[in-house]
């Protein structure tokens, strides 16, 4: 009995929440004005009209950049948490993070090199990382 007291003011909000949910639904619904037009059947993009086909190539560096930063963002998720309890941790947690952070480095670092983070009118040819005669 006493979880139910505990978690019914949750229950309550989300009981609220759904019903707010469905009723402005059903109310735009019942009395939304509809007339539809050629106009307002368009694929609306940014307020301009659309150009060129939705099934674009897109160039890589687009994803090899959200991809960078999905890793640095799971760098601060694994961040937070060590520095609540770093005093806990001791000379383990502070070496470990500090491995974790070097290799995060070292990945920034390569990703620099390749010239991934080259953006702008002034972009680099991506640099090989051996050069030919070192090979």
């Amino acid at each position: 009995m006493a979880l139910l007291d505990a978690y019914l003011p949750v229950l309550i909000l989300a009981v609220i929440a759904a019903l707010f949910a469905v009723g402005t639904i059903a109310l735009s619904f019942l009395f939304g004005i509809r007339k539809p037009s050629e106009t307002k059947q368009e694929p609306y993009e940014c307020g301009m009209p659309p150009v060129g086909d939705a099934h674009e190539r897109f160039p890589v560096k687009f994803f090899l950049v959200a991809m960078i930063f999905v890793i640095f963002d799971i760098e601060i998720i694994f961040l937070y948490p060590w520095a609540v309890i770093f005093r806990d941790l001791g000379l383990f947690g502070l070496v470990s993070m500090g491995l974790f952070l070097a290799i995060l480095v070292l990945g920034l670092a390569y990703d620099w090199r390749t010239g991934i983070l080259d953006w702008g009118p002034e972009v680099r040819e991506r640099r090989p990382l051996v050069r030919k005669e070192d090979s």
